[in-house]
């Protein structure tokens, strides 16, 4: 090419001396460069060009390498019998996709993958319903033929969150996610996205942190704080599956989609679980069994309902009301509930601070004791019959839901 460019006449089956010699005839003086230049263009090739990803592409990649053995493709599927049947008939109920948390063969997924469908398709009121029937859920992973039965060991409707249990032995060779803070996120940075959308088993796609601190409506009916907005293409099927950062590690649950008029497909807005959450409810689970989440053992009077009271009195009333209070629970005897006296209302106690913090709803105080450590007590700042002047603090220890139930 440089001897073409000083217009000298190249045949095409020029081997390398007879190249030096038109050099040498048309005075070009080889310095260094040219001569590197020479080389490389005349050097024999025993292989073709390699492609050569650039370090952004190359990090994903890796990322993804590392990552999608240990993504799974989850189905529910709802066991149905009759009198004239010889065997139970299995009708597909939902499917989305999960990952392994450890080497304990914990797999993470959505409460709403396992119980069968999307949240805004789940079936709700009284009656039987597809929920109640007995269920299969199975786990296949990446390069294994077989499909891996999976146990429930324990879901949180709230935060849209479901534990799984598979043969610790189907994971010899299979790295457990390693998850970051999802405290230390920041809007702006990429983020990648494995599942499974329409079953196309094990894709990847690409976005950035669009917003933080987003509340959305869980399967419980109650928000789920501080979930992370993504534009990473997220589609029915990924429920479930890991939101990563660059480097691969998890810093979320995706979890749901924003789809005006009901399209049911990605518009570039998706929503997952910040991992810090994530963590928080997974380690309850396992190591404190099913419906683990801690409890003072109240319930508290609807925010609309407390509003309207502090209209009524020409005063605000911020903080949580309690409504009841469960016999037998830490708060039995410490805090008083709400009070019917004829066709009025006596105002039970209102919390407005746990661990100084402050209270200004209902959500405010559910998640601040969800948070709290097991077995250590709480100070809550108490208004005594919802009146200002009668502040105290009371301490509270929180013990598991489940040890508040009735028994059935």
């Amino acid at each position: 090419m440089l001897l073409r460019a000083r217009g000298v006449v190249v045949p095409d089956d020029a081997v390398r001396n007879e190249l030096l010699d038109l050099f040498q005839a048309s005075g070009a003086r080889l310095d260094d460069a040219v001569l590197g230049a020479r080389d490389e263009v005349l050097k024999p090739r025993s292989q073709p060009f390699a492609f050569e990803l650039s370090p952004m592409e190359a990090q994903r990649v890796d990322a993804f390498e590392r990552v999608a053995p240990a993504v799974a493709y989850i189905q529910t599927s709802v066991l149905s019998s009759s009198p004239f049947q010889l065997r139970p008939t299995e009708q597909r109920a939902g499917a989305g996709s999960g990952f392994v948390w450890d080497d304990a063969g914990h797999v993470i997924t959505n409460y709403h993958v396992v119980a069968g469908g999307p949240l805004g398709m789940m079936r709700r009121g009284g009656g039987t319903t597809e929920r109640d029937l007995p269920r299969k859920v199975t786990c296949k992973l990446p390069g294994q033929d077989q499909e891996l039965e999976a146990t429930v060991i324990g879901v949180e409707p709230d935060k849209d969150l479901a534990v799984l249990k598979i043969d610790p032995a189907a994971l010899e060779h299979v790295t457990p996610l390693a998850a970051a803070s999802s405290a230390a996120l920041r809007v702006g940075q990429s983020v990648l996205a494995i599942g499974n959308p329409f079953g196309l088993d094990w894709t990847l796609t690409q976005g950035i942190v669009s917003a933080l601190g987003r509340d959305i409506d869980g399967a419980g009916g109650r928000p789920i704080r501080e979930c992370i907005q993504t534009d990473a293409a997220i589609n029915p099927g990924n429920s479930g599956g890991p939101l990563l950062d660059s480097s691969g590690r998890l810093i979320g649950v995706n979890t749901m989609i924003y789809s005006p008029g009901g399209l049911g497909a990605n518009v570039g807005i998706g929503f997952a679980v910040p991992v810090d959450t994530v963590k928080r409810v997974v380690t309850q689970i396992i190591e404190r069994g099913p419906n683990a989440r801690p409890s003072i053992g109240v319930s508290v009077l609807p925010d609309q309902l407390r509003v309207q009271y502090g209209r009524n009195l020409n005063r605000e009333l911020d903080g949580a009301m309690v409504a009841e209070v469960v016999p037998g629970s830490p708060a039995d005897q410490k805090l008083a509930p709400c009070e019917r006296r004829g066709a009025g209302v006596l105002l039970g106690d209102m919390i407005t601070a746990v661990n100084g913090t402050s209270v200004a709803n209902n959500e405010d105080l559910l998640c601040l004791i969800e948070v709290a450590e097991p077995d250590q007590p709480l100070s809550l700042t108490v208004m005594r019959g919802s009146d200002p002047k009668r502040l105290e603090e009371v301490m509270l220890t929180p013990v598991p839901r489940k040890e508040l139930e009735a028994p059935r």
